[in-house]
């Protein structure tokens, strides 16, 4: 029988889209959030920013990518690219 490897990580993993190439191996991506009022009975739209280490600079702007958390890169880089989920067309 094939043992299949479960990932055991307790790492947090998101997608987000690349919004801006930084620098050499940087990456901005933004993730967006749905949450609804409960007064108002509204949908808001919430985002968050992340700088992201992307070792082999392959990801470009309009990229759907899945980002895993990571330790520290530098003063604001807590996250690495993990893979390209989809291209910008």
């Amino acid at each position: 029988m094939k043992e299949e490897k479960k990932d055991k990580s307790k790492k947090k993993k998101i997608i987000g889209k690349v919004i801006k190439k930084s620098s050499d191996k940087t990456i901005k991506i933004e993730i967006r959030m749905i949450k609804y009022d409960m007064v108002y009975k509204k949908r808001i739209i919430l985002s968050k920013k992340f700088l992201v280490h992307d070792e082999k600079n392959e990801a470009k702007a309009g990229d759907k990518v899945l980002v895993i958390e990571s330790r520290p890169l530098s003063k604001l880089k807590r996250w690495r690219l993990e893979k390209i989920v989809e291209k910008a067309k």
